[in-house]
């Protein structure tokens, strides 16, 4: 999950300002860096209205027990990192044991369920955000807030040339390459897995560079029909989207990502009919996508539920990849949203303000 990475580099940079000890909810990421992680990390990967309803139980279990470590082993700060249908939970139990709280990535209030506004505005002392276009909108309701920075442009890089790229994973140089990012929780994988293998059929002779999340996937019936032209690949993203010459990238932080290396591409997206259906409801943006929301234009297509086709994501690759025009056009304002995320060093700043609100000399 992204947050344990961005946790993970605030972890970091607080390591470096003094002896803090810190323990709570965290991955491997977060983990290395000394944090003390007391539950299971892979069970909070839960995307979806009807998928968090099937483990409401265990959300329960876990409020309760956070609520009795909070309690006997009282913290100085609270820092809650995104996840906001449990934290929001969190933050309230924190204030009525007078505990201070520190959000770090924002509830997308902006986006839907705005009445979390008032729960941050309650609950909170201090929020840092990390797009632009939210410190204003906390402004508003006089909510001390920081725009920090995104987190992912200071943690974007690739670690190979083409060259090496190609030569470690056998790829053919002379063949356009196709970066696929279905996701990282296996439903969403599978879902966008079967459009991607159809798109593989209907354009064979490109190589596709399929990112891989966990190795258990590759268990999954579909990857029986995975094609030799398909190369599986872990834990090089950035490696992926710095080569290629056009990306498919499902809606979440890879769209920012891949902003941040300005290279084409189109945002898709398949879930639950019902949490469509929730979500469409109670939605207030007209984008789903990051750079979209953050241009507040339609900058990058995006292919959602039913207009998520084989036949449509081709389209979108072979407008690009056959026109030079439009390949350079879209390059050219890619460049114009990185450019108004600015150059902030979002996890310096959130472990500044965790100094100082821990007043530490």
């Amino acid at each position: 999950m992204s947050g344990d990475l961005h946790a993970s580099f605030v972890l970091a940079k607080l390591n470096k300002i003094g002896a803090f000890t810190h323990y709570g909810v965290g991955g491997d990421k977060m983990q290395y860096q000394g944090f003390k992680s007391l539950f299971d990390f892979s069970k909070f990967n839960v995307m979806g209205f009807v998928e968090v309803i099937k483990h409401l139980q265990f959300f329960l279990k876990v409020e309760k027990e956070i609520k009795d470590i909070l309690i006997s082993n009282r913290p100085d700060l609270l820092v809650l990192v995104d996840y906001p249908g449990l934290n929001l939970r969190i933050a309230k139990i924190a204030k009525e044991l007078n505990i201070k709280v520190l959000y770090y990535i924002c509830p997308q209030f902006w986006a839907w369920k705005h009445k979390r506004i008032f729960k941050i505005k309650k609950y909170t002392d201090f929020v840092c955000c990390i797009n632009p276009f939210e410190s204003p909108l906390l402004d508003e309701y006089k909510i001390p807030n920081q725009y920090v920075g995104h987190p992912v442009a200071e943690e974007i890089a690739a670690t190979m040339t083409k060259e090496e790229f190609a030569n470690k994973f056998n790829l053919d140089l002379n063949k356009e390459w196709i970066g696929l990012f279905p996701g990282s929780r296996k439903m969403e994988f599978v879902r966008h897995m079967k459009v991607f293998l159809d798109l593989v059929n209907l354009e064979p002779q490109r190589e596709y560079l399929l990112s891989i999340a966990d190795d258990s996937f590759l268990n999954l019936p579909l990857a029986k029909t995975f094609t030799d032209n398909i190369t599986i690949i872990k834990e090089l993203n950035y490696d992926i989207m710095k080569h290629s010459d056009f990306l498919v990238a499902k809606s979440g932080t890879t769209t920012l990502e891949t902003t941040l290396f300005a290279k084409p591409f189109v945002i898709v997206y398949k879930a639950n009919p019902l949490t469509v259906k929730i979500a469409k409801l109670i939605s207030r943006v007209k984008y789903i996508g990051l750079p979209n929301l953050i241009a507040n234009e339609l900058i990058v297509k995006e292919l959602i539920q039913e207009d998520m086709t084989a036949e449509n994501i081709r389209h979108e690759i072979n407008e690009v990849l056959t026109n030079s025009d439009k390949r350079e056009h879209f390059t050219s304002v890619l460049e114009t949203i990185k450019h108004k995320l600015g150059d902030e060093s979002a996890s310096t700043n959130c472990a500044n303000k965790i100094s100082e609100m821990l007043n530490y000399e």
